[in-house]
């Protein structure tokens, strides 16, 4: 007896007909879905795939931005911190949330030194690119640290930074401080980076009227960072409790002194 077609054997005759449909359609990609992964794949896009390309990158990286400048970034901790490759100056930076939520990280003076987007994207801006420049991953990093200083290696680094100003001044001045084992090491970060502002500063057109203004650096223990400059003295206070956000930056100290 002939029988016909169950309704099973025609529901995988549809289908049979409609994979064929598809991959006749699909021409030369039929064979790469055969090779690459399943017809859902091919349709729907790999989402493996896609997790991998958008990982967040390490918590402490290298980047290099368009212009060439590479820097660290280290948002392991509480605070973000940067350092530019060819600089000593750690710059805590500040978040905010910008347009389209954006993350708009400045220092301590509101100057914009990073944006990072949602996605991922990092925009660099500095003094050679006020406008911005794209950021890239190099890789992963070692994490921003200060490295700690002793009573002599304080001393020394106090008597080179007043050798270095009173050079960029035409005139002596003197480096000062009122020290403890716990503010050892900011005191010393900020002794060079006043020796940075300073340096800074002298290469202006008002420059020297500027350096004039300046005949000693102290340095003292605060309950915050700050900085004044009274009387020809340029007072730095620093905040041991606050690790190296408890220093100003060389940005701020450059601010205060043009005053």
């Amino acid at each position: 007896m002939a029988w016909g077609m169950t309704s099973f054997e025609i529901r995988s005759r549809a289908v049979a007909t409609f994979v064929a449909v598809v991959l006749t359609l699909l021409g030369a990609a039929a064979p790469a879905v055969a090779q690459d992964g399943s017809l859902k794949d091919f349709l729907f896009g790999d989402k493996r795939g896609e997790s991998q390309r958008q990982a967040p990158p390490p918590p402490v990286a290298r980047y290099v931005s368009d212009a060439g400048e590479g820097f660290i970034l280290d948002r392991s901790n509480e605070r973000t911190l940067l350092r530019f490759e060819n600089s000593p100056e750690i710059w805590v930076l500040q978040p905010q949330i910008g347009p389209r939520g954006d993350v708009i990280y400045k220092n301590d003076i509101g100057q914009v030194l990073l944006r990072a987007t949602r996605v991922g994207g990092l925009t660099l801006f500095t003094g050679k690119r006020p406008g911005g420049a794209s950021a890239s991953l190099a890789g992963a990093s070692a994490p921003i640290r200060l490295k700690a200083i002793g009573p002599v290696d304080l001393y020394r680094i106090l008597v080179a930074a007043s050798v270095r100003a009173s050079r960029v001044s035409n005139h002596r001045i003197s480096f000062d401080a009122e020290a403890t084992p716990a503010s050892s090491t900011l005191i010393a970060d900020a002794a060079i980076l006043s020796v940075m502002a300073l340096e800074r500063l002298a290469q202006r057109p008002d420059g020297a009227a500027l350096m004039a203004r300046i005949q000693r650096v102290v340095i003292v223990e605060g309950a915050r960072p700050a900085v004044a400059l009274r009387a020809g003295t340029l007072l730095i206070a620093v905040a041991p409790p606050l690790g190296v956000a408890g220093r100003p930056s060389s940005e701020r100290i450059a601010y205060v002194t043009l005053r």
